[in-house]
């Protein structure tokens, strides 16, 4: 397991191994585990508020057993040789620094936090893979953004010393107990810093450097760029045994981009045009003959029928079901079938239920049996003081007054009323009996699969 052969070093622009054979690092990075991003679970806010709500809801005992289970079982022996069987042979593996400290109880390392990294560590190395250890989460925010745990967007870590001297002595922590391990490729100290000034970064490494280097002479640091590691100016000659970082976000990537070849924020991304992004963002690297590694990178999500900047789409991946794809429609998402043709249905704000579009009167005429007109996006409004409750729903397809049909669907599946909002109190009621197995349900209901956004993050440049 601790063969030393397999320890890297730099030589020149290339990663070597103790025998002089280059290695060209490929692998993934494991996010959402000791370091839980939104756009990752699933889940709105930061990690640190992720959790809050789940103790506050589950209780801490039962929230206490689940991120047990929960860090266990995340990443195994069969995620390392699925890796390792497609040809990659690392993995990053970000971390939040609460797994190491408490707020409270400042340098008072936990053992909780370096038994993960070790189990993680040989997990990949039994199957070939290295890895690189990468504080995702410092304490006071060396970023604005989300994926540093900061639910503030001020970074306080660069005006307050107490927050960097925290960092060193968690990495002169780690760099004492992995400088043995050669299966550890090197050590990622700050993910995307974000100095404002630009004036604080440069110092601040070089104490690190020097603080690591006196605990572990061997191990290469990936020093990543200012401004989300894109950007170099400020550096002078690059520090010994280090790898600068690059994380190279293609910007038809983000959410609000267009199609790709095509506009997106008003400039035209096409490959040339990412190719020279990124050469401009590796400019330091290749002019001190340092190494080039992309910690990070983004993909293009392309429609793959043409189309239109502003009318992308995007598939929503479910196994057994139909393929539909998202199209973007005058800044709204709206669904598409895998011809690219609108969906008849729209989406409700109650439970994803949807509202076929033949079932739809436009906006001013009348509803049905001319009880309320239709607003804006679809939805029947109140209909008039004194109309008879049990007539509301005459001229609706499916609907009885008096009594609730027995369902033509699968009762297992989820249902949405032709109706809207009109009637959803009775036709939620109707499903409740349903489910509960009496046999009764609402005629006329058909399963419409919720929508949902797909998509990496709001762009962090």
């Amino acid at each position: 397991m601790h063969d030393e052969s397999a320890r890297l070093h730099i030589d020149g622009d290339r990663l070597v191994t103790a025998s002089g054979e280059t290695v060209r690092l490929r692998g993934v990075g494991l996010g959402g585990w000791m370091n839980m991003e939104n756009f990752i679970t699933g889940y709105p806010s930061t990690e640190e508020l992720q959790r809050a709500a789940l103790r506050r809801v589950l209780g801490q005992d039962v929230y206490d057993a689940f991120f047990e289970r929960f860090l266990e079982v995340f990443f195994t022996d069969d995620d390392a040789r699925f890796l390792a069987d497609l040809g990659m042979n690392s993995v990053r593996v970000p971390f939040n620094y609460r797994h190491f400290e408490d707020d409270d109880r400042p340098m008072r390392l936990k053992e909780e936090g370096f038994l993960l990294l070790d189990r993680v560590i040989e997990t990949c190395a039994r199957h070939g893979l290295y890895t690189v250890l990468d504080l995702h989460a410092a304490p006071g925010y060396h970023n604005q953004r989300w994926h540093s745990d900061n639910p503030t967007h001020r970074s306080l870590f660069w005006t307050h010393r107490h927050f960097q001297d925290r960092v060193v002595h968690l990495w002169e922590a780690l760099a004492d107990r992995y400088k043995d391990n050669p299966w550890v490729a090197g050590y990622n100290p700050l993910n995307e810093p974000a100095d404002p000034s630009g004036e604080r970064i440069g110092p601040f490494y070089e104490r690190l450097h020097a603080a690591i280097r006196a605990v572990d002479p061997s191990h290469v640091l990936f020093l990543d760029g200012n401004r989300h590691a894109t950007d170099f100016e400020l550096f002078a000659d690059p520090l010994p045994g280090t790898v600068y970082t690059v994380h190279d976000y293609a910007l038809a990537g983000f959410a609000d981009s267009g199609d790709y070849p095509g506009l997106s924020r008003g400039r035209h991304v096409d490959r040339d045009y990412l190719e020279a992004r990124f050469l401009e963002r590796a400019e330091y690297m290749r002019r001190t003959g340092t190494p080039i590694w992309v910690g990070e990178f983004g993909p293009v999500y392309s429609t793959p029928y043409g189309g239109r900047p502003g009318a992308r789409r995007r598939p929503l991946p479910r196994a057994g079901r139909p393929a539909r794809h998202l199209r973007r429609v005058r800044g709204r998402l709206e669904p598409v079938d895998v011809q690219g043709h609108r969906v008849a249905g729209r989406r409700s704000r109650r439970r994803g239920l949807a509202v076929p579009a033949q079932d739809r009167a436009r906006p001013g005429e009348e509803g049905p049996a001319g009880r309320g007109r239709v607003g804006r996006r679809g939805h029947r409004r109140p209909a008039p003081a004194g109309a008879d409750r049990a007539d509301r729903g005459r001229g609706v397809p499916g609907f009885r007054p008096a009594a609730v049909r027995p369902a033509a669907v699968d009762p297992r599946a989820g249902a949405a009323h032709p109706a809207g909002r009109a009637h959803g109190g009775r036709v939620r009621r109707a499903l409740r009996r349903h489910r509960r197995g009496t046999g009764q349900g609402a005629g006329g209901l058909v399963p419409v699969r919720p929508l949902r956004r797909t998509g990496p993050p709001s762009p962090r440049r």
